[in-house]
């Protein structure tokens, strides 16, 4: 049987030509999804469900073939598997940020870099917070700060960061920062 019989059968509501389909391409759906941070089980799960989708559109008539099935039910995969990773990804930053999720080490740290880093000149203050915190491109900070061009914010960025990490090694230890 050719694809295109295969396809003509599962559009007539063959559910042999889908398990032959099933079949026929589970390896390379599963392996698309294992291969992009998925266990056996999701890939599994990601893979039914795409061919739900292609059984569903395939019946109701309104599916028009215009490359291989392979292909079309990947693409049905892929865009399962990422709404799948957003969705996870989604719900783990929901869980970070949610009032029960306690970094107490993190919010430690923070405390002690903000200890260190108040400790600084304001002018020193000034350029690591819009560096590394506000995400400012070293043009940006000079001109901002009235610095005659970027490489005078480079190395005074890089001065700023000479004098944050002495701070921290007068006042810290290794052992603070290590879990």
């Amino acid at each position: 049987m050719n694809e295109i019989e295969i396809f003509d059968r599962i559009c007539s509501g063959d559910e042999k030509a889908l398990d032959v389909i099933y079949k026929k391409y589970y390896r390379m759906m599963t392996k698309m999804v294992i291969s992009n941070n998925g266990t056996e089980q999701e890939a599994k799960d990601i893979y039914q469900d795409a061919l739900i989708v292609f059984w569903q559109k395939a019946v109701s008539g309104n599916l028009v073939m215009t490359s291989k099935m392979s292909t079309y039910i990947y693409s049905i995969c892929l865009n399962l598997w990422r709404k799948e990773l957003d969705r996870k990804g989604r719900h783990s930053r929901e869980q970070k940020d949610s009032p029960d999720y306690q970094d107490h080490e993190s919010a430690e740290r923070i405390k002690i870099i903000n200890n260190c880093v108040n400790k600084l000149g304001g002018t020193c203050k000034k350029v690591l917070t819009y560096f590394y915190f506000d995400g400012m491109s070293m043009a940006e900070i000079a001109e901002k700060l009235g610095f005659a061009n970027t490489n005078t914010a480079k190395t005074k960025k890089y001065k700023c960061k000479k004098k944050l990490d002495e701070i921290v090694k007068s006042m810290y230890s290794e052992s603070d920062f290590l879990d």
